[in-house]
C-alpha cells in the first residue's frame, strides 16, 4: 500500500473516531414533574386551577376504612365545594369542614351531617389556595399535625404544595380606585372593590346616596344560605351615622346552631360588625339593625362557628345596588 494511501485511510479513521467521541459525549436532559407534598401528609395546600373541576380525594387520619371525595370548581364566583363522606363510623354523626390556607388560617366552611355513615355537604368559599380538613371539633382556631382531624385532602397527580407563608392573613388591603377627577373628593364609585384578607367586597359610595331616604339593596345568597332572602334598607342621616336594617327571610333550610354575622367592610379594610343571627331549628326570619359612623363601606355576611370581632368563616352574601 502507497503512503499516500495510508495517510487518507488514517485521516478517515481518526474523523470516524472523533465523530464517534461527539456523539458518546451528547446528552439528553429530561425533567420530570412528580407531586410534592411533606412526607406524612400534613400539609397538602395547593391552588386550584380556574375554570377546571378538581377531584381531591380525603383521606382518613383518626378512622378507619371511610372514604371522602370533594369537587373542586373555582370561577369568577368564587371556588365551589361539593363534599362526600362515606363508610364513616356511626359513633360519628356530625363533622366540620375547615379550609386552611397557605397562611396557616383556618376558616371554618360548615357543618358535615353524618347519617348512616354518610355525609354531604355543600358550599362557595372565595379562597383559591387551600386544603381541606374535616374534624369532630366545631371550632378549630390553627391547624398543625396534632390537631384532631378525621379527613384531611391529598393533592392530586400534577399539581404541588405550595410553601406556607408567615404573613398575617387580613393586613394588607387594597382598593381599586377611579381615575382622578370621576368622583366627588372623599366618595368610592359604586362597585370598586376592596380586598381584606379572603375576602372581596363592593364599596357601595355611601356618600353619594340621598340623606335621610332608604336605597334598596339586592342580596345574593350562596353555600349555607342558598335559598334564604334578605332587605337591606339604607339610610345615611344628615346629623350622624348611617342606619342599616336587613330582614332575612326563608331560614328554614340553612343549618341551625350557625352564626351569620353581618359586617361593615370600610374602603381601608376596616370590619365593623353590625349584628348577627344565630338560625335556630325551624326559623323563618330575624331582622338586624345597626349603624355606623364608616363614611363608605361594603356589606359582607359571612357564616361563623361562633362569635368573633372579625370575619373567619365563608362569605354567604354579595351584596350590591339595584339599578
Amino acid at each position: 500500500m502507497s503512503k499516500h494511501v495510508s495517510s487518507v485511510l488514517a485521516a478517515v479513521i481518526l474523523t470516524l473516531a472523533l465523530s464517534a467521541l461527539a456523539f458518546a459525549q451528547t446528552t439528553t436532559t429530561t425533567t420530570t414533574t412528580k407531586t410534592v407534598q411533606n412526607p406524612d401528609g400534613t400539609y397538602t395546600i395547593i391552588e386550584f386551577p380556574a375554570k377546571k373541576e378538581i377531584t381531591l380525594t380525603l383521606n382518613p387520619v383518626t378512622i378507619e376504612k371511610a372514604k371522602g371525595v370533594a369537587t373542586i370548581l373555582r370561577d369568577d364566583d368564587g371556588t365551589r365545594i361539593k363534599l362526600n363522606l362515606t363508610d364513616v363510623p356511626a359513633d360519628v354523626t356530625s363533622l366540620t369542614l375547615y379550609a386552611v390556607d397557605d397562611k396557616g388560617a383556618v376558616t371554618a366552611l360548615g357543618p358535615v351531617a353524618i347519617t348512616n355513615g354518610v355525609g354531604t355537604f355543600t358550599t362557595t368559599t372565595p379562597l383559591s389556595r387551600f386544603m381541606l380538613i374535616a374534624s369532630p371539633e366545631s371550632s378549630l382556631a390553627a391547624y398543625d399535625p396534632n390537631t384532631k382531624i378525621f379527613f384531611r385532602s391529598a393533592v392530586p397527580e400534577g399539581l404541588a404544595v405550595i410553601p406556607m407563608t408567615q404573613n398575617p392573613s387580613g393586613e394588607k388591603v387594597s382598593a381599586t380606585t377611579a381615575p382622578a377627577g370621576s368622583t366627588p373628593a372623599g366618595t368610592t364609585p359604586a362597585g370598586t372593590t376592596v380586598a381584606a384578607g379572603t375576602y372581596t367586597v363592593p364599596m357601595l359610595n355611601i356618600p353619594a346616596y340621598k340623606k335621610g331616604d332608604d336605597t334598596k339593596i339586592k342580596i345574593d345568597f350562596t353555600g349555607a344560605l342558598t335559598g334564604a332572602r334578605a332587605n337591606v334598607f339604607i339610610t345615611p342621616r344628615k346629623d350622624g351615622p348611617t342606619e342599616i336594617k336587613m330582614r332575612f327571610h326563608e331560614l328554614k333550610d340553612a343549618p341551625a346552631g350557625q352564626t351569620f354575622i353581618v359586617w361593615a367592610v370600610g374602603a381601608d379594610g376596616t370590619y365593623q360588625k353590625l349584628g348577627q343571627v344565630v338560625n335556630a331549628a325551624g326559623r323563618n326570619e330575624a331582622e338586624i339593625k345597626s349603624e355606623t359612623t364608616l363614611p363608605d363601606f361594603g356589606l359582607l355576611v359571612t357564616m361563623e362557628g361562633a362569635e368573633g370581632t372579625r370575619p373567619a368563616g365563608p362569605a354567604v352574601a354579595t351584596i350590591q345596588i339595584v339599578p
